[in-house]
């Protein structure tokens, strides 16, 4: 199965009512898990790079090469996604590296800077064909303008749109980023408000502290793309913890990366059954 657009995944997944699963990509393990995880599910998956994991490893073109390769040879559909981009610099680089799928991060700027800037980078990257995914206002949870009781106003959510171009929207309803903790509550009220004013698909970040149940009806109440980060790796790093605790001797890596690569492969699956 070759490399497909995101539109491919989230476009059939909004007119049919499913959530897609967008995973964070650390390390080529967490890669390799996901998509094992997708083709497991016999569902399509988001390898998402963000701005945070480029600067851990110094540059995005080999990261992005390599999700591009597992992507090109999985047995599932699977799209590779530039996520919470903050700078044009970064953005350029991965069109330049054939990624169509941006996640532009204005949401620390105020609120019309944050507009013209997002329409700036969609109409770049719409231009070279990619997908484009904005935030609008700050969802909780990395330290920015809004506390993680911040929401989504419906009617800013459509302007929002109309005004950018943006192919997609994440919104703020109740989940924050990097819980460790799934006790998030989520508005399913307000996911229906915002759903029913613009007909772009949402996304909610954060889902690693929600509950398996409202993810669920998250996708019911209007929500497309999930985005999970925190939970795989809380999962990996638990698997490598009881690992090096069994046998402390362990110096071979691929003898603690294996399992833990096996058990995010299996929370993937498993958390693409729960938004089917």
């Amino acid at each position: 199965m070759p490399l497909v657009r995101p539109a491919e995944i989230i476009v059939p997944a909004a007119e049919a009512g499913r959530g897609v699963g967008a995973f964070n990509v650390i390390q080529l393990e967490l890669a390799e898990a996901i998509v094992a995880g997708g083709e497991a599910a016999g569902r399509p998956v988001i390898l998402q790079i963000s701005q945070n994991c480029v600067r851990y490893h110094g540059a995005l073109a080999p990261i992005a090469a390599a999700c591009q390769a597992l992507a090109r040879a999985a047995a599932s559909p699977v799209s590779v996604h530039l996520d919470h981009a903050e700078s044009f610099e970064l953005v350029g680089q991965a069109l330049d590296l054939g990624l169509d799928s941006i996640m532009y991060d204005g949401s620390k700027l105020p609120d019309a800077a944050n507009r013209a800037a997002t329409g700036a980078v969609a109409a770049l990257a719409q231009a070279r064909g990619a997908w484009v995914e904005a935030e609008l206002g700050e969802i909780g949870g990395k330290d920015g303008v809004h506390a993680p009781g911040a929401r989504t106003d419906p009617g800013d959510a459509g302007a929002f749109v109309r005004d950018t171009g943006v192919d997609a929207l994440a919104v703020a309803v109740g989940s924050s980023h990097a819980m460790t903790a799934r006790s998030a509550k989520l508005d399913f009220d307000l996911i229906a408000a915002i759903h029913a004013a613009t007909p772009a698909p949402l996304v909610l970040h954060g889902s690693s502290g929600v509950p398996d149940a409202d993810l669920a009806a998250a996708v019911q109440a209007g929500i497309t793309k999930i985005n999970i980060a925190t939970l795989l790796s809380q999962t990996f790093t638990g698997q490598v913890r009881a690992a090096l605790a069994a046998d402390p001797a362990l110096v071979d890596t691929r003898k603690y990366f294996a399992p833990a690569r096996a058990a995010v492969a299996d929370a993937v699956a498993g958390l693409l059954a729960v938004i089917a």
